[in-house]
């Protein structure tokens, strides 16, 4: 069996398509590696990148994305709606076949290390990756986003603790160059489904309830004379929140599904799917942001429909039944981690 390691990783770039396009260019260069998918997104400003290859192959590639990035990008002009910190917002290794969280959590330090030789920037290692347990949620390292990241770097910032405000290695004064790629995140982690439920709404008001009621970290309570208490959500090792989505002249429930055995994708769209109709408003199918494990969709299509047998016709069923296809396009021969995987890297 082939060593296949995955990597995704999220530049803040989702409007200029020759910029894109020259960063996976670089990445796709590297021999071994292969582009599974470029998905970006004009409102999130934000274009996630799926890669594929031997461990050796990605840690370059990803090396070749980064600094492709921090040349052609500037986060002093980036405003979109995803929270990010930097041009490479985040650049995650993830174990599909022989590999394992540790090797590719080598992985990462690698590409920190190479990218370093080359420019001085702040970098952040996450997930198994991560130095410590408070650095290992990307939400919790992003806090404060691109905005706050001169104050964690001068040491005036207010929102981090000293476990969680510098970076693992990098420059450290506010320069130029600094100022223009904000702060790259590399880890490793499992395999992550990114999931967007279209909510029928212009202003994501009802979106970004349903954000905070289904995300694992819930909502913070508080009372009139300052006391506050945590009200945790409804759905395990999900994080979500409610975005608009100007494209789509609709708003979404935007979703990191963390764990798709703990929460499985169907059980995701449902609860959105209830608590929509609880406020009075439609939902207008979903989206799957990269790629998804072909055993997300079969469990979607045995809910849908608890007799059918045949694994084709549960992907069609899931599709149609999620509403993958109400706005995109959804191609389960490229959007399906292993069917892509068989078609494009293993030969």
């Amino acid at each position: 069996m082939h060593t296949i390691v995955e990597c995704v990783p999220n530049i803040s770039e989702g409007r200029d398509l020759v910029k894109i396009q020259a960063i996976v260019d670089a990445a796709a260069s590297v021999p071994g590696c292969h582009v599974l998918g470029v998905e970006p997104d004009h409102d999130y400003h934000r274009t996630v990148i799926t890669l594929a290859g031997s461990p050796e192959s990605m840690v370059s590639a990803a090396t070749a994305l980064i600094l492709k990035s921090i040349e052609l990008l500037d986060m002093r002009s980036h405003v979109g709606e995803h929270p990010r910190l930097g041009v490479v917002d985040v650049c995650p290794f993830v174990p599909i076949a022989g590999s394992s969280y540790e090797e590719c959590a080598e992985l990462a330090r690698q590409t920190m290390e190479r990218v370093l030789e080359v420019i001085e920037v702040p970098i952040y290692l996450y997930g198994n990756a991560a130095t410590c347990k408070e650095r290992e949620l990307l939400s919790d390292l992003r806090k404060g986003e691109y905005e706050g990241l001169q104050a964690r770097l001068n040491g005036k910032d207010k929102i981090h603790t000293p476990l969680t405000s510098l970076p693992e290695q990098g420059a450290l004064d506010w320069s130029t160059t600094i100022a223009k790629s904000g702060g790259i995140t590399i880890g490793a982690r499992p395999i992550l489904v990114a999931y967007n439920v279209n909510v029928n709404e212009k202003d994501a008001q009802i979106a970004k309830k349903i954000g905070s009621i289904l995300r694992s970290t819930g909502r913070i309570i508080k009372s009139d004379l300052g006391g506050q208490i945590r009200l945790n959500g409804m759905l395990k090792m999900v994080q979500g929140m409610g975005v608009v989505c100007e494209e789509l002249g609709v708003s979404q429930v935007s979703m990191n599904l963390r764990d798709i055995e703990q929460c499985p994708l169907h059980l995701a769209f449902m609860a959105c799917k209830s608590l929509a109709s609880d406020f009075g408003v439609e939902i207008e199918g979903s989206e799957i942001v990269g790629l998804v494990p072909l055993q997300a969709l079969l469990d979607a299509g045995r809910y849908f429909d608890a007799q059918e047998e045949d694994e084709e016709q549960l992907v069609k069923i899931a599709i149609q039944s999620l509403g993958l296809n109400h706005h995109h396009s959804f191609d389960p021969q490229s959007g399906i981690i292993e069917w892509a995987i068989k078609s494009k890297v293993i030969e």
